[in-house]
């Protein structure tokens, strides 16, 4: 058996999938900080109500 057929096909399917967790977790929370930084006008222009933040 040749070693390209003995090989895993994604090897690193693991690390890519807590990767892509941990980007996602940090882009929801920076984007919360964000809107909790906001005015309640600027967030009525938004469409938001500041108790739908949390």
């Amino acid at each position: 058996m040749e070693f390209h057929e003995n090989r895993a096909k994604q090897p690193f399917i693991g690390f890519v999938l807590v990767w892509r967790f941990i980007k996602n977790w940090w882009r929801v929370q920076q984007t919360r900080r964000i809107l909790q930084r906001m005015s309640d006008e600027q967030l009525r222009d938004v469409g938001l109500r500041r108790d739908e933040l949390r």
